[in-house]
Formats: structure tokens, sequence, C-alpha cells
């Protein structure tokens, strides 16, 4: 998957949660994609954000400290490498 639609999603969680207070959406962002995103999309999309986290929605920005990291790093690159 490309990390522009890793973004693209993680926007479209943000927008999902931004009605409710920031915390609880916070924690409903992070849970969201910890039950749902396979760890090398996590991997793959904390990378981004270690990197600056350009085009990331700012409630998931708060959201990351919350998202699991995959166990096992040796496969957090692009999931779709062509």
């Amino acid at each position: 998957m490309s990390l522009k639609k890793l973004v693209y999603m993680s926007g479209q969680i943000a927008d999902f949660f931004k009605s409710k207070p920031h915390d609880d959406a916070v924690a409903g962002i992070a849970e969201h994609i910890n039950k749902f995103w396979d760890p090398r999309m996590r991997g793959q999309f904390l990378a981004h954000i270690a990197e600056g986290g350009e085009g990331v929605n700012p409630l998931v920005l708060d959201a990351a400290p919350l998202i699991r990291k995959p166990k096992d790093q040796t496969h957090v690159g692009p999931l779709n490498p062509a």
C-alpha cells in the first residue's frame, strides 16, 4: 500500500473521530489503527511520522504514541514496492 494511501486513510479515521473530545478522538484513532491495520501498514506509517509526518492530520499525530509498533521491524518497507 502506498504511503499516500495510508496518510489518506488515517485522515479519514481522524475525520470520523473529530467530533469527539480530543482525548477520546486520539484514543479512538489509535485503537482503530491498532485493530485494523496490519503490522506492515503501521510500521510504514510510523516511519513516515518519525520522518516528520508530512500530510498527516494533527489528531493522528497526537495518536501516534498510542499506535503499536510492529514487533518485527525487518518488514517495515513499502507494502507494494512497485
